[in-house]
């Protein structure tokens, strides 16, 4: 029978599934641990200062290792229907900044998708952040995390990966997030180094 949680939403009490790794955490006793630890960002900059660097306005939220401590954080405040436009929540492996310029980063690339509501942002944003803590993905250990951008406009999801000229882990991941989210849609992949070229390639590399 596969595990629950019980998570309190609006004074009712709903059942949230359980993926395989926060299933073997809830199983033992004491603090549910995961497998690795998690770090929550929040970045907010609606008008740039001039020659102020990408990212100066990136904040180290909070690390966590335990289910308890997600979903408080996640109920408390990590939800992005919650932010005003030009922020964005981003949820990195601990030990990798969510920046081009980070190691872990600096090969890679993400998929992206655009959202159409608040509240479908709120679902596919809880979908993959129980999906990378669960430890889901085949590849995990290409995964570095995961970005919610709210804006004017359209909001975005966009999965952070290392090896962007791996296609064959990049379609595999994309298509697993698909699943995860339950996107219809087709996804592009673009690589961080297109961008910080300031090359054009609104394809983007590779699509799922």
């Amino acid at each position: 029978m596969a595990a629950e949680m019980e998570t309190s939403t609006g004074g009712a009490i709903q059942q949230e599934p359980l993926t395989e790794g926060m299933e073997a955490a809830v199983e033992s006793k004491g603090p549910h641990k995961l497998q690795r630890k998690w770090t929550f960002w929040f970045d907010y900059q609606s008008k740039p200062k001039q020659g102020a660097a990408w990212g100066s306005s990136l904040r180290n939220v909070y690390t966590f290792d335990t289910v308890e401590e997600f979903w408080s954080l996640y109920d408390q405040v990590f939800k992005p229907s919650k932010l005003q436009a030009n922020a964005d929540f981003h949820l990195f492996k601990t030990g990798i900044e969510p920046k081009w310029e980070d190691p872990e980063c600096a090969n890679g690339g993400k998929w992206s998708v655009t959202v159409g509501s608040k509240p479908q942002l709120d679902t596919m944003w809880l979908e993959t952040l129980m999906a990378l803590i669960g430890e889901q993905f085949i590849e995990g250990e290409e995964i570095c995390g995961v970005v919610a951008s709210v804006r004017q406009r359209q909001d975005k999801l966009a999965l952070w990966t290392r090896t962007a000229s791996n296609e064959a882990v990049q379609t595999s991941i994309g298509r697993k997030w698909k699943e995860i989210i339950d996107c219809n849609d087709k996804i592009v992949y673009s690589f961080h180094d297109d961008a910080r070229k300031e090359k054009s390639n609104r394809g983007g590399r590779y699509n799922v």
